[in-house]
Formats: C-alpha cells, structure tokens, sequence
C-alpha cells in the first residue's frame, strides 16, 4: 500500500498531476479540490493516495488531506460507486460539506454531483449515512476534528434529541450550527439545550 507520494511537482491538471520520486513520474489522478491546494510546478508536493488495482490497470488517486482520501475510499465502499464518482463528489464539495449534506439527507444537493441522479443520491444516503456519521466532523483544512470525547458527545446529543421528536437529518442539523458558532462545547447536556433554542 502506497500511503502518500512526495516529490517535485512537474505536472498538474485539475484532473490529474505528476510528482517526480527520485526520477520516478508518479501519475495521479485527483480531485479539484486537491488541484487547488497544490504548489506551483517545480516545487515539492505531498499526495495522500489510493491504489485501485483492476484486471487491466493500477491506477493512483491522490488527494492533499486525508479527510479527502478517507471520504473518497468510504464513497467507492458503496456499491455501484466508483472513483470516477468519488472524484467527482470530491470536486464539488469540502469533505466536511460532503458529509453534512448526506447526514442532513439532502438529495438535492447530491444531485447536482456530475451522474448522480434522484435515486443514486437516495441511496447514496442510505448507505453513506451511517458510515460519515463515525467520521464525526472533518475540518475543512482537511484534520479530522475532535477527541474521542467531543464525537461521543455528539453522537449522545444527536440520540437524546432524536429521543425528543426530532428527526436524525434534524437533530443533526442543530449540532453541526451548534459546533459551527461554539466549537468549545464539548458535553451531550450542553448541545442539546443549545441545539433547541429558538433560532
């Protein structure tokens, strides 16, 4: 397993860029949202990677943080979605954007991702939900945010407000506006109260 190339970049695409290893081109293929992040050619860049090895190829997928490896690799987890899907999903949205609009159920916005129609994003959610609400919440620098306590808070606030007639999609909602304008709160009791306060 190839965890990252590093090396001096000779080529970049918003589709795809070269890292030169000792002599070594390294090709690979990556999403916008990685283009936009790396350095001018001729400078050193590191790539966190993915090698996808088929029958008639071995292709590399490179990425700048691993919060977009980490989504790319749950995405193509899913049945029927591929890394051209995961690439694309990647190229419209931040990781931590990705996961809001699946754990808020918005289909909408899943569509406007290049081939994702209606019952692609259903079912995107259906199975995707779960597996992005264990990733907790993603930085947008890409670090993956939060101790062990803070994602058990969540999780325990995202139940207890459930619990009190709200659906998942909802509860979810109120924490993430919660954490976005108090990233400090740290305890269940704490989200919930401040998650039903009137807006």
């Amino acid at each position: 397993m190839i965890a990252y190339v590093s090396g001096t970049l000779t080529e970049k695409r918003p589709t795809e860029a070269v890292i030169d290893v000792g002599g070594l081109g390294y090709r690979l293929l990556i999403p916008t949202s990685s283009f936009d992040k790396l350095p001018p050619k001729g400078e050193t860049a590191r790539l966190f990677t993915t090698l996808i090895v088929r029958e008639d190829s071995q292709t590399l997928y490179g990425f700048a943080t691993e919060a977009e490896r980490t989504m790319f690799e749950t995405m193509i987890g899913v049945s029927g979605v591929g890394p051209k899907l995961g690439l694309a999903a990647l190229s419209g949205m931040s990781p931590s954007e990705l996961r809001d609009v699946v754990l808020g159920e918005d289909a909408g916005m899943l569509t406007r991702i290049p081939g994702v129609g209606k019952k692609t994003a259903e079912r995107l959610i259906v199975e995707l939900r779960d597996k992005f609400s264990k990733l907790d919440r993603l930085g947008s620098n890409g670090s993956h945010e939060g101790d062990s306590e803070t994602v058990q808070a969540r999780s325990d606030a995202r139940s207890g407000l459930e619990a009190l007639g709200l659906s998942r999609a909802e509860a979810e909602k109120r924490i993430r506006m919660v954490l976005r304008d108090n990233p400090a709160v740290s305890s269940a009791e704490d989200l919930i109260r401040m998650a039903l306060r009137p807006a």
